[in-house]
């Protein structure tokens, strides 16, 4: 099995000529449907009309990707299957582009209110419950969602609305139109007129950019031109400050639907892979841990789709 460089291993490793490719294709795709090894004589089936590919042709085929490194046989007596870096190399150099179908396109549409005309807002738990759901519709697969926390949301909008007892309600629309409600406490007194003042400026300067970053920014303006900071940017700081409190160390909630379509998949028979996979999905840290991997992980060809393999993954109940 391939080790978690794969996709250097992969990349560095001798590229199959199209007959190789066409052949490692398609021991994947017989794999994914039935969960078995696949032989030859499968691949023969299928090529040696509509190629004129003899019997031996494929094995000898067969025999150089295993050679490889692309597929293997688990037995003396079985096919092949594909290894880590054969399906590293599938999706790296082979998978190209796919486009959504119209349903699909339809179905994310109606999500998002864009054919509906609904209401364009909604509450952040609602949003990524059903954004969970729309993956696993779509994937037959499990849908997991990370909600990110108030301190890393973007700001489209914000407002503070004055309570009894220095408490402030924070409003806060981030993209796209999510809105998170907080309300906080601080020792000065501020009118409401303050507040607006502060809301005004941090909407006209600060649009597009997290509290975290705006914080930041303010902190250097105050740095850079201390003669000139006043009351308006003080509040900014106060406000921020206290709407992050808390805030920085959450790692946000985790919604999974659809873990149920995986006891349809061939290649999770094994009832103790399937528990402790179950038990990955139940633990709010490993799931955390494992999303926070893919989107950090350096891989040359995934632009935005990150597509993690086998011993690729930290976590062992999805390495096998």
């Amino acid at each position: 099995m391939a080790s978690r460089n794969s996709t250097a291993q992969a990349s560095n490793a001798r590229i199959p000529d199209p007959r190789g490719q066409a052949i490692l294709s398609a021991v994947i795709k017989e794999h994914l449907k039935t969960g078995e090894p696949v032989g030859s004589r499968t691949i023969s089936d299928r090529f040696a009309h509509a190629a004129g590919w003899s019997s031996a042709t494929i094995r000898n085929v067969m025999g150089e990707l295993e050679e490889a490194g692309l597929v293997e046989q688990p037995h003396t007596s079985a096919g092949r299957v594909p290894t880590d870096k054969g399906y590293r190399f599938y999706v790296d150099h082979m998978l190209g582009e796919t486009r959504l179908s119209k349903t699909d396109m339809a179905a994310i549409n109606r999500f998002l209110g864009a054919s509906t005309g609904g209401d364009a807002r909604a509450t952040p738990d609602r949003l990524m419950e059903k954004t969970s759901h729309l993956l696993s519709a779509l994937s037959q697969n499990v849908g997991i969602v990370i909600s990110p926390s108030l301190a890393d949301n973007v700001l489209q909008h914000i407002e503070f609305m004055r309570l009894a007892d220095n408490r402030i309600l924070v409003v806060l629309v981030s993209a796209p139109n999510i809105i998170h409600n907080k309300i906080i406490r601080i020792e000065d007194e501020l009118s409401q007129a303050e507040l607006e003042q502060t809301a005004r400026y941090l909407n006209t300067e600060f649009g597009g950019k997290s509290l975290v970053a705006i914080r930041a920014e303010i902190f250097e303006l105050m740095r850079e031109e201390k003669a000139l900071y006043d009351k308006l940017l003080m509040n900014a700081i106060l406000l921020c400050d206290r709407s992050l409190e808390g805030e920085e160390a959450t790692t946000g909630e985790v919604y999974v639907d659809g873990a149920s379509n995986i006891l349809n998949k061939p290649d999770f028979s094994d009832a103790e892979r399937m528990r402790e996979l179950f038990r990955t999905f139940e633990e709010k840290s490993r799931l955390i841990k494992i999303l926070n991997e893919c989107v950090t992980r350096d891989q040359p060809f995934a632009g935005d789709v990150q597509v993690v393999i086998g011993r690729e993954h930290i976590a062992p109940s999805m390495q096998a």
